[in-house]
This record gives structure tokens, C-alpha cells and sequence, in this order.
């Protein structure tokens, strides 16, 4: 693995120069504002230090190193084998699973310190002891694996994937392997599984359509009033609001609120031929951002007109189409709506009510379900606050047990 820093004005140059000089393939690992040093600091610009990190399947972390180990060794020695089945008295206790879950946000504190390591060949196992045709012991790295996979399903990622994960580190780890190893491996794998955010663009050319799908009840308005704060007073864009939700009167009359706020264009459209006519109207906008009824997605009728709606600016306008979901819906609920979803377009996901959940494992099972890219995240009612791009970072952390 190739792990480098790169610094920069923003955050997005830094990214850039990375992949300049590393591929497409890297993944950002750790984000963090540099301060200036010197008698004239304050005369230096803000600058962004972005720590990336490629896998190479010819390098591989180091097993044991002093300087991780003293990072960690309070909490190793609080971690104790679990007495052996034929209750040898020579065999340790363990200790509370309480005592290991803290061992465990302990190092998750100390993780990037770890990746951050330019580190070559690992220490070659000790020799495991002879079976003698009895079962083999489950050793600690065993137990430390079973406890970041009970980890992964109290943060309800689907059984599925996380055996899925914990499996394909498995096949690299040795009995001897210290947690951190293990550890740093379930973290990077999970961080590429989830894959940088892939939010809203300019359209190369003229203007760009983007659509919000969705259920009722899930925030869709409230996020696109997010959105178009954000273009507007931010990036100082051109945005026009348009809404197809004609069944509920008060979602049109929620965005008309934005819209005079902000001071955009705002029309409730009926018919393809009012969106063909909004698009020439706003020929010279940047972004027409479309609501979309949030009726339920078993309704075949309304499916099909919100589907030639969707579809009425192909071939005229760059577009993007948005799924927006709130965190709190169970999985299954949330499988039925992509899959319905996915018969009318392809899409990238937009999760909201983050604040009113603890668990996040369904943002994992549904990029995995539908391969669909993640892009923003909400966590709350504020505008334009409460919206950020997808952090898998962060995300990852807290499905490993580690606190925000």
C-alpha cells in the first residue's frame, strides 16, 4: 500500500494532485486544515493536507511495529484470550465484552496513525501449535475478528456484507497478526466499498437537469432547498426550481417558500411539454432542479408518469437523477424502492434523517445492493445547514464501533 500526503489550497486541487501522481485509484483517508508556520503566517494562504492511500497487492502493512504498539499497549493489556474448552489452569479469562468494545474505539482513535505509516513486510507468524487432531483453537485475532463482525450487525449492515468483509480480510490474516493489521484492513476495504461521493456537477455544456426521486416522508423538498442554498448563495449559480409533485399542495407551497427566499425562479409543471418549455425559458441557468411526486413506489400509474417526465430531457440537457432515502427506513423497505426505482433510471443516493438514527449499516447495504454512488447526507430540518457530502471516513468508523 502507497500512503501519501498531499497539500494544497482546497481540498478538491489536493485530490487532484494525487491522482496526478497516484492513479484513480487512490482513496482519501484523512482531510485536515494546515496552519501557516512562521513570523508571517498570517500572511500565507489557508492551505488543505488530504492523506491518500493506494492498495498495492505487493505491499502489504507491517505486523508489528514499536511505535504502533506503544499507541496501543494499554489496551492490548486489557484484552485476554478466552479460556480454552478443555479448561486448562493455565488458561486466561476474559475479559467483559464492555472492556473490548472500548479496546476497540481506543484504536480506531489511534487507526490513522497506523495508515499513515510507510511500512514494508510483516513479522512471519510464530509457528502455530500441533492440533493433534483436536479443534483448533480459536485464537485472539479470531475473536477479535467475531467481535468487529457483531460490531458491523449492531450497526444493522446486513449479515450478508459484513461476512462478506470480514472473509476477504480473512484470507490475509495470520493467528499472530496484531489487531491493528486487521483492523487498518477492514477499514480501508470498507472505505473502497462505499467509494468517494459523486454529488451534483455542472453540465459541460448549457444546463444541467436534476431530478429527486423518492418516497413520501423522507425530507425530498427540504433537501432540495439544501441544494439550491448551496448553488445559489455559495456558488452564486443559477438555479430555478420546478416541482411534478401535483398530488400534495403544501410540498409545492414549501418550495415556492424557498424559491422567494432565495430569489429563483419557481413553476409547478404538469405535462412533459411544461418541463420542454421551462428548460428553453431557463436556457441560460445552470442548474433546473426538479421535484418529483413522493408518491408510493408501488403505483404503477404515477411510476409511469413520473418515468416520461424523467425522461422527456433525454437527448435535449445533461441530467442527474437523485434517490433520496432516509436512513430510518428498514433495509427490506429500502431494497422494494430501489428496485422499483431502478426500473424507470439509474440513479446516485442522497440520505436524510441521519440525526434520527444511531445505526448507519443501511448506507453500506444499499450502495452494495444497487452499486449506486453515494453523494449527500442530511441531518436535519435546518436550510441551507444540515447537508454535507457523503463522508465514508467517518461512515466507516462508526460502523467499526468508533465514536464521530
Amino acid at each position: 500500500m502507497i500512503i501519501k500526503k498531499f497539500t494544497a489550497k482546497t481540498e478538491k486541487e489536493a485530490v487532484e494532485n494525487a491522482r496526478k501522481e497516484l492513479g484513480e485509484g487512490v482513496v482519501v483517508m484523512n482531510v485536515k486544515d494546515v496552519k501557516a508556520k512562521g513570523f508571517f503566517a498570517f500572511l500565507k494562504p489557508h492551505m488543505t493536507e488530504v492523506t491518500v492511500a493506494l492498495e498495492e497487492e505487493s505491499e502489504r502493512y507491517t505486523a508489528a511495529v514499536s511505535a504502533i504498539n506503544s499507541v496501543i499497549a494499554s489496551s492490548e493489556k486489557k484484552e485476554e484470550a478466552v479460556s480454552s474448552a478443555s479448561g486448562a489452569p493455565d488458561a486466561p479469562k476474559q475479559e467483559p465484552p464492555k472492556k473490548e468494545s472500548s479496546a476497540i474505539e481506543e484504536k480506531l482513535d489511534s487507526l490513522q496513525y497506523l495508515l499513515e505509516q510507510q511500512l514494508q513486510k510483516p513479522e512471519e507468524p510464530k509457528e502455530p501449535k500441533e492440533e493433534g487432531g483436536e479443534k483448533k483453537e480459536e485464537t485472539e485475532i479470531d475473536r477479535f475478528m467475531k467481535l468487529l463482525h457483531n460490531t458491523m450487525l449492531d450497526n444493522e449492515v446486513d449479515e450478508k456484507y459484513a461476512e462478506e468483509i470480514i472473509g476477504e480480510i480473512a484470507q490475509v490474516n495470520k493467528p499472530n497478526m496484531p489487531f491493528d493489521y486487521a483492523l487498518a484492513n477492514i477499514y480501508q476495504k470498507m472505505i473502497l466499498k462505499f467509494g468517494m461521493p459523486s454529488c451534483i456537477t455542472p453540465a459541460s455544456k448549457g444546463i444541467k437537469m436534476v431530478f429527486f426521486l423518492g418516497p413520501t416522508g423522507v425530507g425530498k423538498t427540504t433537501t432540495i432547498a439544501k441544494i439550491a442554498s448551496i448553488f445559489r448563495v455559495d456558488q452564486k449559480k443559477k438555479v430555478a426550481l420546478l416541482t411534478a409533485d401535483t398530488y400534495r399542495i403544501a410540498a409545492a407551497e414549501q418550495l415556492r417558500t424557498y424559491a422567494n427566499i432565495l430569489e429563483v425562479p419557481f413553476r409547478i409543471i404538469y405535462t412533459v411539454e411544461e418541463i420542454e418549455k421551462a428548460m428553453e425559458d431557463f436556457r441560460d441557468y445552470d442548474y433546473i432542479l426538479v421535484d418529483t411526486a413522493g408518491h408510493s413506489h408501488q403505483n404503477s400509474a404515477q411510476k409511469e408518469s413520473m418515468n416520461k417526465f424523467i425522461h422527456s430531457v433525454d437527448d435535449k440537457a445533461e441530467k442527474e437523477v437523485y434517490l433520496v432515502l432516509s436512513a430510518t427506513t428498514k433495509y427490506r423497505d429500502l431494497i422494494s424502492i430501489a428496485d422499483a426505482y431502478k426500473e424507470m433510471t439509474d440513479f446516485k443516493l442522497i440520505f436524510t434523517k441521519l440525526d434520527e438514527t444511531t445505526t448507519l449499516g443501511n448506507l453500506l447495504n444499499l450502495r452494495l445492493y444497487t452499486n449506486a454512488e453515494l453523494s449527500y447526507v442530511t441531518y436535519g430540518q435546518n436550510v441551507p445547514d444540515d447537508i454535507e457530502e457523503f463522508n465514508p471516513q467517518r461512515t466507516v468508523k462508526k460502523l467499526l464501533g468508533g465514536k464521530n
